[in-house]
């Protein structure tokens, strides 16, 4: 007669594997050399696939810069030069060059950035994940000529930085921390701290859950041309719902997250842009229309010194208003409206023709998704795509002659053609 066999716990089944293990094999604890694999996979990263970058153009256009290993491996990542033209391998900045004072081993590069004269570097490393992507960590500042490796944001701590960036000019940089902006002087390291109100419910210069998810809006300041002014995002969470998130992976009991969650129907989070000078002072309010708990201020640059471009979509956003705003008065007027009975689409790349007098856009408004040239003091639109297929994106524009060089897919949607036409709608 058989015997039943009783059923062994998980944690009893994985010790009698182990144990067997360890005794056919090497004296070594199976456990640790599994640990260390994890390590080897996770940490050390021995088996990621080679990257591409990031890469940067340089400054004058004519070379790029790339991260890559040290030869041999795993002494670091340096910086390397490529000309655009031949080809021609250098390096741009050695590794030794990345490595902060007392440090054995150079900065892990995510990112990085060169200032418009190309004088420094800006490093963003040891990141961390917020909402989606890894837009908190560290930043360092190289000057290349003799200048040395210079950490930004003073005693602020580890990881806390976010979506800094040169001033035009190079010689300051502005970021966010806490939920307000800073800008640091590179010359001698003085922070003057933009806004002051920045909390757990009130959020300066980067965005809500909602504003990331539906918008990819997350970095939000810009400086503007001259370096004068900062214009940003200040979003109130106050009354918006609370989702709680149980995470029962990392630690032995559960953990929970509380984030502001809107749901559909519910407040969401009361959203203004201001501008505030580089040197602190007080915030001028645009005064966009409408609700702004139930209106999405989905987009903003400058257009000038003194002028920011603003797209604003309604609740349902089947309708987007291009507004511009005075950056000294706060003055906001509507240039254009695009709307649809179902769904409009941002225009993340709004280029500007005529010397600033007109801007291309595209819209599906005719049911294509054609481009048009938009006057800056309002009026309709002009169509320039005159055939039957969507315009997937704008590739240049010449304005000496007179096109605009667009790709599309008119017959197959496996091939994809560059096209080009006539600037002012004059032809096919």
């Amino acid at each position: 007669m058989m015997k039943r066999l009783r059923a062994r716990p998980a944690a009893a089944l994985l010790s009698i594997f182990f144990m067997s293990v360890t005794a056919e094999a090497q004296p070594a604890s199976p456990a640790q050399a599994l640990y260390d694999q994890i390590d080897r996979i996770f940490q050390k990263k021995e088996y990621d696939a080679p990257r591409f970058g990031p890469a940067r153009w340089l400054p004058g256009g004519s070379a790029y810069a790339i991260v890559e290993p040290v030869a041999p491996p795993g002494k670091g990542r340096e910086i390397v030069r490529y000309d655009a033209a031949t080809g021609a391998r250098s390096i741009f900045v050695a590794a030794s060059l990345l490595t902060p004072p007392g440090a054995d081993a150079p900065l892990d590069v995510s990112e990085y950035a060169w200032s418009a004269d190309g004088a420094r570097l800006l490093v963003f490393t040891n990141t961390r994940k917020v909402w989606r992507d890894n837009t908190r960590g560290d930043y360092w500042v190289l000057t290349l000529q003799g200048g040395g490796l210079r950490k930004l944001g003073g005693d602020a701590p580890e990881a806390s930085l976010m979506f800094a960036k040169f001033s035009p000019d190079g010689t300051r940089v502005g970021y966010v921390r806490g939920n307000n902006i800073h800008v640091e002087r590179l010359e001698d390291g003085r922070i003057t701290q933009l806004t002051k109100d920045g909390s757990e419910t009130t959020i300066n210069g980067t965005s809500d859950w909602v504003y990331e998810e539906e918008l990819g809006l997350r970095d939000a300041f810009r400086w503007s041309p001259d370096g004068r002014n900062i214009a940003y995002w200040q979003f109130d969470t106050t009354g918006v719902g609370i989702f709680s998130l149980i995470n029962n992976t990392d630690t032995l009991y559960p953990a929970i997250t509380r984030i502001p969650y809107p749901k559909a129907g519910t407040t969401n989070s009361a959203v203004r842009m201001g501008v505030v000078g580089e040197g602190g002072g007080e915030t001028r309010w645009l005064k966009t229309p409408g609700d702004p708990r139930n209106s999405y201020l989905a987009h903003m640059d400058w257009i000038d010194d003194a002028t920011v471009a603003i797209q604003q979509l309604n609740r349902l956003q089947n309708q987007n208003d291009f507004l511009m705003g005075d950056a000294a008065s706060g003055e906001v007027r509507r240039v254009f409206r695009d709307e649809s009975k179902t769904w409009v689409d941002l225009v993340d790349d709004v280029k500007w023709i005529d010397g600033g007098k007109a801007f291309l856009w595209l819209s599906e408004r005719d049911g294509w998704r054609h481009a048009y040239r938009v006057p800056r003091e309002g009026g309709e639109p002009r169509l320039i795509t005159r055939f039957e297929a969507d315009v997937i994106s704008v590739s240049g524009v010449d304005e000496a002659l007179g096109w605009l060089y667009f790709i599309a897919s008119p017959k197959n949607a496996a091939q994809q053609y560059l096209y080009r036409a006539k600037l002012d709608g004059s032809g096919v």
